[in-house]
């Protein structure tokens, strides 16, 4: 077997695993309390489901901004809706009705903007802690 057939089978193993733990942190694919395969697959196809939906979302709500390298020291921009971010905001909208909208939206908004401020800084630092070369 070549060297870069087996380098791009690591390489496709490495994103199946980030997809598992991502599903494991943010739909309970690994709480489980069943005995039957068919409960067994009722839950790990719906935590599935969840997390595509999930993303789905996430990767609509991302702007379409033009490939650049240093956006992440310049910009003034939030930082993009993840799928925490978003199962955070289903979930305050599901259990609490007495939050508002609009609050939960502004709240989402002012989290990531200092997100994005506290990237830019911890680039910023690393940027000037590298040695002269």
């Amino acid at each position: 077997m070549p060297l870069s057939e087996l380098v791009r089978v690591a390489g496709t193993r490495w994103c199946i695993e980030e997809c598992f733990q991502a599903a494991k942190g943010q739909v309970g694919l690994d709480h489980y309390q069943v005995r039957r395969w068919t409960a067994w697959h009722r839950h790990i196809t719906l935590a599935k489901l969840a997390l595509a939906f999930l993303t789905v979302l996430a990767a609509d709500a991302t702007s379409t901004r033009p490939a650049d390298p240093d956006r992440p020291v310049r910009s003034t921009d939030p930082v993009d809706l993840t799928v925490p971010e978003i199962r955070h905001l289903l979930g305050a909208l599901l259990s609490s009705p007495s939050t508002s909208v609009k609050m939960l939206l502004h709240w989402s908004t002012w989290r990531r903007h200092h997100q994005a401020a506290a990237r830019r800084s911890h680039y910023r630092r690393r940027l000037r802690a590298l040695p002269d070369s």
